[in-house]
């Protein structure tokens, strides 16, 4: 496994980025391009869980931990989803505690949590590494809690509090439509939004992360004390890249 809990908690600046295409192609590319961490999306994203499968696969090959994000806070599906072997997972909409804790119960295997218990699965080798898995996961599974909501904002201090809740992690453009400002990143109370969340986040000794939209916003947001960011994705990448490939072609046309 690649575990990656412990540098997230000492708050080092871990590089990531978002996978929303399904394809195990892209993943493959994006995991040899040395990210810490690479998230597939299954909240926004086109694929699912067979999509999943291969892109975890692909990932494997690189230096990246692999995220996912998963549609709802419920707790089946995070079941389903750590059983394919993932370091963590991304929980959506995190409102309050009481929502957070019941990410945590559902992420963690008995005594700590609610998670069941199987042997034959791909994230214990098929059972060839159950005994290790099995005593490592409770310990070293990233839980990432999204604030995106006035009220997970609201809430943030407590939410930064609940054991084993290792990020916040602000979605920019949920949180600024919340707020009655849509993809207004630089207005004041978006700005006094994120250092909310940072704070919480550092008083509780959590990690706080967002996710940018482009490279030039990663400073702003590095300096604001955000140390687990993700810039983009695979669907940003290849839609600039297509385009910046068919501007050049836009001189020749008479």
């Amino acid at each position: 496994m690649h575990w990656i809990r412990e540098k997230i908690l000492d708050r080092q600046l871990l590089a990531g980025t978002f996978l929303g295409l399904g394809s195990s192609v892209t993943a493959e590319i994006t995991a040899h391009t040395g990210f810490d961490w690479i998230l597939i999306d299954l909240e926004h994203g086109v694929g699912d869980r067979p999509q999943l499968v291969q892109q975890l696969q692909a990932i494997r090959g690189g230096t990246a931990a692999p995220l996912v994000r998963i549609q709802w806070n419920e707790t089946p599906t995070f079941k389903r989803i750590l059983d394919l072997g993932p370091s963590g997972v991304m929980i959506p909409f995190v409102n309050n505690a009481a929502e957070a804790e019941h990410a945590v119960e559902s992420m963690l295997y008995p005594p700590d949590g609610v998670r069941g218990v199987a042997i034959l699965t791909r994230a214990s080798g098929f059972g060839q590494q159950f005994d290790q898995y099995f005593e490592e996961a409770n310990k070293n599974l990233a839980v990432v809690a999204q604030i995106e909501s006035v009220e997970g904002l609201k809430n943030a201090e407590a939410i930064a509090a609940v054991d084993r809740v290792d990020v916040l992690f602000i979605g920019p453009m949920d949180l600024s439509v919340s707020m009655g400002i849509p993809k207004q990143f630089d207005h004041p109370d978006f700005k006094a939004a994120l250092a909310q969340v940072v704070g919480a986040a550092k008083n509780a000794g959590k990690a706080a992360g967002i996710l940018a939209g482009s490279t030039a916003q990663l400073e702003g947001f590095i300096e604001a004390g955000f140390s687990f960011v993700a810039c983009g994705s695979d669907a940003s990448a290849v839609t600039a890249g297509m385009n910046n490939v068919m501007s050049a072609f836009e001189r020749f046309r008479s």
